[in-house]
C-alpha cells in the first residue's frame, strides 16, 4: 500500500500556483489550518488534482471541505489509498 506523508504534502503545497512563495511549510504545521498557511479552497482543489494525477486516487471536489489541516489532508489521502488499494 502506498503511504502519503506530510513531506509529500509539503512538496505538493509548494508547487501550487498562486500561493505566496514566502509561506513557510517547514516546522510543525500538521495542525495549522491550511487557510492560515494561505491555501484557500481553490488551492485545495488544485492540490486534489495533483494527487489524483500523481497517485491515481480519486479525490472528489467536496473532499476539500474535510481537508482543513495538513494532518487531516494526509489522513484523508491515505484513507483514499486504502479504498483503491
Amino acid at each position: 500500500m502506498t503511504s502519503f506523508t506530510l513531506d509529500d504534502l509539503r512538496e505538493l503545497l509548494g508547487s501550487i500556483a498562486g500561493v505566496d512563495e514566502s509561506t513557510d511549510l517547514s516546522g510543525d504545521i500538521a495542525d495549522v489550518p491550511l487557510a492560515d498557511l494561505g491555501y484557500d479552497s481553490l488551492a485545495m482543489l488544485e492540490l486534489a488534482g495533483h494527487v489524483q494525477r500523481r497517485y491515481g486516487v480519486p479525490i472528489p471536489d467536496e473532499a476539500v471541505e474535510r481537508m482543513t489541516t495538513p494532518r487531516g489532508t494526509v489522513d484523508y489521502i491515505n484513507a483514499q489509498f486504502a479504498t483503491v488499494g
